[in-house]
């Protein structure tokens, strides 16, 4: 898909409720939450687990059929006929009656399953959705970046020449006209290097939207924030079993191996096969009866089975609380880390907005010739040092924020209304 305009999207199919009652429209350009939603119903991997999703409902159907019966035919000819003696036969019917018996566990197996891949697409949606919010913010920030080298690369060209000029003509030494030269040299290599980046970084975001490669990107808005109260963290981490999609497909599949476990120890009674039939031998005397089939267990016993399948339902539950206990972990270690590079932001813009105040002092000196090119140059390094410092900063929050609204979910941390305004 190149023209990303005429793409729609349903926003009551969203896995998330601040994404239901957003509007999508990508005419006036994609916010954050437009390239959340857009992903959802877009990105190739997806729909590749939506079709693995097909396959799973599809086996849970099959497990409820029932088994279909056998019907024997068997007619003997003479090899020479004889009087009074005709043709024998025989006919009949019969069920397996063991797989009767197991349908139920298999059903209930089967649609444990197919929940199971219901909840890991649920869960892999909401890690595109960060996925497409960190992509947002990446490709936001370098693109400020490189207005922001441009800009700086811009205003050091004339101070490159001046140098170079003087150097020519004699009237600067080699070692004084190297930081004058270097500077331009400097901002040209770092803006070439987030060049390389924003390119990247675009192109990860056109796969991941299921987009063209030449596909414009018109995005608007501010990046994705989020600052959840700790008393807003606990309440989410609270309800964290019952919510998240992760957890309760291995909730899901534990009960899927229960019934699995079940079917597995029922299948060590004899297997019974059951039928009636009729027949009649050479002599014409017909007769009807019962057949019953029974599988002696004497050695195996689907003990092998059995064990198998326990240990299965054992792995899930232990897979089940590490998850638990990691994502405590890791959400404890998130919210601290948002609370210090939440002051270290606050801090570095502070910064940032003394030496921007100095930049443009700066150059209203240089321009009326009140200080050197040297000190001119060294205010401006030092102003373009802090705003990459700050950027860098908010950049790494962002990730942490969105991070933390992965594991979390979005239920009572919404960004606030600000967040993702439309231009």
């Amino acid at each position: 898909m190149k023209d990303v305009s005429q793409l729609t999207v349903n926003a009551a199919d969203m896995p998330l409720p601040a994404l239901r009652t957003h509007p999508f429209d990508p005419s006036h350009g994609l916010d954050v939450t437009d390239v959340a939603m857009l992903a959802v119903v877009n990105n190739p991997d997806l729909r590749l687990l939506r079709d693995q999703l097909g396959i799973a409902r599809a086996q849970a159907f099959a497990a409820g059929l029932l088994p279909d019966p056998q019907i024997s035919i068997n007619r003997e000819f003479l090899d020479h006929a004889q009087p009074g003696y005709t043709t024998s036969y025989a006919y009949g019917i019969s069920e397996d009656i063991t797989s009767l018996l197991l349908r139920s566990t298999r059903k209930v197996a089967a649609n444990g399953q197919a929940e199971q891949v219901n909840l890991q697409l649920l869960w892999a949606e909401w890690q595109t959705i960060a996925q497409a919010r960190l992509l947002f913010n990446q490709v936001n920030s370098l693109r400020a970046q490189q207005r922001q080298l441009l800009g700086e690369q811009a205003a050091l060209a004339p101070i490159d020449a001046y140098v170079r000029d003087a150097y020519q003509d004699g009237n600067l030494t080699h070692d004084a006209a190297s930081a004058g030269i270097n500077a331009y040299a400097d901002a040209s290599k770092r803006l070439s290097d987030v060049t390389v980046q924003l390119h990247q970084a675009e192109h990860d975001l056109r796969l991941l939207l299921g987009l063209a490669p030449d596909a414009s990107l018109d995005l608007v808005g501010a990046p994705f924030q989020a600052s959840p109260s700790v008393e807003q963290v606990q309440a989410a981490l609270a309800s964290l079993p019952q919510r998240r999609p992760d957890l309760l497909a291995l909730q899901a599949g534990y009960k899927a191996q229960e019934a699995i476990l079940r079917g597995a120890i029922r299948a060590q009674f004899p297997a019974v096969n059951l039928g009636v039939d009729r027949q009649s031998d050479n002599n014409g005397v017909l007769s009807h009866g019962i057949n019953i089939g029974l599988t002696l267990p004497l050695f195996d016993r689907n003990r092998g089975n059995i064990r198998i399948e326990t240990a299965t339902r054992q792995q899930l539950k232990d897979d089940y609380d590490d998850r638990l206990l990691t994502t405590r972990s890791d959400i404890a270690q998130l919210t601290a880390d948002l609370e210090t590079l939440g002051r270290q932001r606050d801090q570095l813009q502070r910064q940032s907005i003394r030496m921007d105040e100095a930049r443009r002092a700066a150059d209203a000196a240089w321009q009326k010739g009140l200080i050197d090119w040297p000190t001119y140059l060294s205010i401006r390094a030092n102003a373009l040092s802090a705003d990459m410092d700050f950027i860098a900063a908010r950049d790494r929050q962002s990730q942490e924020a969105i991070a933390l609204q992965a594991l979390l979910g979005d239920t009572d941390l919404q960004p606030s209304p600000s967040a993702n305004p439309k231009s």
